[in-house]
């Protein structure tokens, strides 16, 4: 009885289409989003857009930023929904067996990746709450093995962890942006703060593909969350009022907070408009949404590589070379390979919509073991996408040729969609049997 509840609670079926009465509808999806879509990172973003922009400036980036990431997220959520599939397996469809394995380990890689830095992030601002409440200093590496650990564990059981999480950090977060708001609201200096500008001035343009870039690898993976929905219009509706409705919110509110202080550090903020050391501790758990979020993903990728392994032992293993990795500090140095995979990624979200949305017929499990090897028209496709990527990325981080529509995610995205909805459709005059079990 022992051994049916422990695989219960890690059941989570990263290599089988989640079953029908554990599918959600769009509200528990919608907080599974916002808890992993709001954190510490998304505020200090705010913040520095409320540096460089007017705040009527700042909303409109926000709300048209936010936007195309929910278009991007509920183009690629669909497909998870459909097929009830996390990313890493809904790659093979379109690229084939050995093309999936290259998708998983770089989602993989990335994710884990980024599970470090947010980790090291984690460790620095508890050590400061810490501090601040009761005059004891503790090394953040310390706290960075705690956070590691606590954020390890949730991973481990995968859904329902993320999904328990995030229904209490979710409500938190949002009474505190509005218990500042109305702070802020009631000073006699709000209304003189509007215009102000304290950073670096930025267009609307840059603003909004900074905005698209923070989050448009979440966006790809979007299918890791949506496998559980329980029909499409659950999956598109979460994936709106996740990243237009909450992220959009959470960006004006910090537009207005940012302005009223003018800091961009999250908690400098905080204690500029008196809250305490509670205050902290709540975005702090929203960083543990945040961040299990980038584990589980990445346990998600390696699971389609490493099958004969159970996903909780991948997490276990992965969560504890992330926490030494960042306890190293290795991570100061790892960044810029970590911008270099998170460019990879947005191409394959265009290349799976596309080939779904042109052939359907094929995207079901049942099909997925006679999938060819390797797709090599779909790997050029991402190839190609990628290249424009890095020549749309600025220096130093790419080749800054030309733009498109300023986020170089976004491009990728866009040319791998139009190039794979081409290579489907050619594919399909020149091989139009059905695909059979």
């Amino acid at each position: 009885m022992a051994d049916v509840a422990e695989k219960n609670l890690v059941k989570d079926y990263e290599r089988e289409p989640v079953p029908e009465h554990k599918r959600k509808g769009w509200f528990k999806l919608s907080i599974v989003w916002l808890g992993g879509i709001v954190a510490i990172s998304a505020i200090v973003l705010g913040g520095t857009l409320a540096g460089g922009l007017t705040m009527s400036q700042a909303i409109i980036a926000a709300l048209v930023g936010t936007f195309l990431l929910a278009c991007l997220s509920a183009l690629c959520s669909v497909v998870g929904a459909k097929t009830n599939l996390p990313t890493a397996l809904v790659s093979t469809f379109a690229l084939g067996r050995y093309g999936s394995y290259a998708v998983s380990v770089v989602i993989a890689l990335s994710l884990f990746g980024w599970f470090g830095v947010q980790l090291d992030l984690f460790g620095a601002s508890l050590a400061h709450v810490i501090n601040n409440t009761f005059g004891i200093e503790i090394a953040p590496k310390l706290l960075v093995v705690i956070g590691g650990i606590l954020m390890t564990t949730t991973a481990v059981i995968g859904y329902k962890a993320i999904e328990k999480l995030s229904f209490i950090a979710v409500p938190l977060l949002a009474i505190l942006i509005v218990a500042s708001l109305i702070r802020v609201g009631n000073s006699s200096e709000a209304n003189q703060v509007s215009g102000n500008l304290f950073g670096e001035p930025l267009s609307i343009g840059v603003s909004v593909s900074l905005i698209i870039g923070s989050l448009a690898v979440g966006a790809i993976i979007g299918p890791d969350i949506s496998r559980y929905a329980k029909s499409t219009k659950d999956a598109v509706i979460s994936s709106f009022v996740g990243y237009f409705a909450g992220f959009s919110l959470v960006l004006i509110a910090s537009f207005i907070l940012a302005k009223f202080t003018t800091e961009t550090d999250i908690v400098a903020i905080m204690l500029g408009l008196g809250w305490g050391s509670g205050a902290l501790l709540v975005l702090i758990l929203a960083q543990w949404t945040t961040n299990d979020n980038n584990l589980y993903s990445s346990a998600l990728g390696f699971s389609a590589i490493f099958k004969n392994t159970p996903k909780y032992v991948l997490t276990i293993i992965a969560g504890t070379i992330g926490t030494l990795l960042a306890v190293g500090g290795i991570y100061d140095n790892f960044i810029p390979f970590l911008n270099f995979l998170s460019v990879l990624i947005p191409p394959i979200g265009g290349i799976y919509v596309a080939d779904y949305l042109v052939n359907k017929s094929k995207y079901s499990f049942d099909h997925l073991n006679h999938m060819e090897n390797i797709n090599l028209p779909s790997v050029a496709v991402w190839v190609v996408a990628s290249l424009v990527a890095f020549m749309t990325t600025p220096q130093p981080g790419g080749f800054g040729l030309f733009t498109i529509t300023g986020a170089s995610g976004f491009d990728a995205f866009l040319v791998a969609f139009v190039l794979q909805a081409v290579v489907t459709k050619i594919l399909l005059v020149k091989t139009p049997s059905p695909v059979t079990n």
